[in-house]
């Protein structure tokens, strides 16, 4: 079972956010309207009720979201150099060709297609939208030998793993087994472009990531980001900006404890109409989970 169901990013106007994925990222509308209270209240956002709301999905129409907020984003807010959820990361069929249509768009590339060193079945780029969210749009070419990745239905298709910027990875990995049974995947040491242009470190400079997994099914990718690293700057009450919010399916929701409030069925593209609560993850990181048909 693949447990990824969504993406949440705090927007200056998700309509037009929502719009830019559409004509991009050949994405859908699915679904709009406020933020209800309870919800606000469950995520522990009380400030956040009341706010505009656009759902997406890929042109595969896979029921994997992305949700955008309404919210404010700080002046001193930079990705990349915060803890919590760092970044997504959307498949596609051909990397060269999807890193051409984004020279033309309003993403910023920010990381050229380029192979993964020891990770040639994975073939990334990573551009950087105006609402300062960070989007990987990764080919993937072969299985790995632990765990299966998808292949692109459609030229740009779903977000398939959520990237997690960590102050302990150790704790954070710990977490995820612990509250919501996941297993650890693989671990290993990189050079990571990215974290390494955004502190301003030598490009040879290798940072410790692990994944984490359900079955073969790899999603959550947890990064050690620099001792230099921050809180997020945060609108009080409401929804960090940046990726807020990531939402799981869970096959053993009765299980799961710790909830900001005591989940409820909810209705929705996101939903389906089923129970639904929110944890918080080291850092403050928000997880959503939704309980699995």
């Amino acid at each position: 079972m693949e447990l990824l169901r969504a993406a949440t990013l705090t927007v200056a106007d998700p309509e037009a956010t929502a719009a830019r994925y559409v004509e991009w990222l050949d994405y859908s509308i699915v679904e709009r309207g406020p933020v209800s209270v309870d919800l606000a209240a469950a995520w522990g956002c009380p400030a956040s009720a009341g706010r505009a709301s656009v759902v997406c999905r890929p042109a595969s129409a896979v029921e994997v979201f992305l949700r955008f907020i309404e919210g404010a984003t700080p002046s001193d807010y930079k990705p990349l150099r915060t803890f919590g959820w760092a970044a997504i990361e959307i498949c596609t069929q051909d990397t060269h060709a999807v890193n051409a249509r984004m020279e033309g768009s309003p993403f910023q590339i920010i990381g050229p297609p380029k192979e993964l060193d020891g990770l040639p079945a994975i073939f990334p780029m990573q551009v950087k939208g105006p609402d300062q969210e960070i989007v990987y749009l990764t080919q993937i070419r072969e299985n790995l030998p632990a765990y299966d990745l998808p292949r692109a239905a459609s030229p740009i298709d779903k977000l398939f793993i959520i990237v997690l910027a960590c102050s302990d990875l150790q704790a954070s990995l710990d977490w995820f087994e612990t509250e919501l049974k996941l297993s650890a995947g693989r671990s290993m040491d990189l050079v990571y472009t990215m974290i390494n242009a955004a502190f301003d470190l030598p490009a040879d400079t290798k940072h410790a990531l692990a994944t984490m997994v359900h079955g073969r099914d790899c999603f959550l990718e947890l990064d050690q980001y620099p001792d230099e690293t921050t809180a997020r700057p945060t609108e009080p009450g409401a929804l960090p900006p940046g990726i807020a919010i990531t939402t799981f399916r869970h096959p053993d929701f009765d299980a799961l404890k710790g909830w900001i409030s005591p989940p409820v069925v909810r209705n929705g593209a996101v939903y389906g109409g089923r129970r639904a609560g929110t944890l918080r993850a080291p850092d403050g990181t928000l997880v959503e989970v939704v309980e699995a048909a």
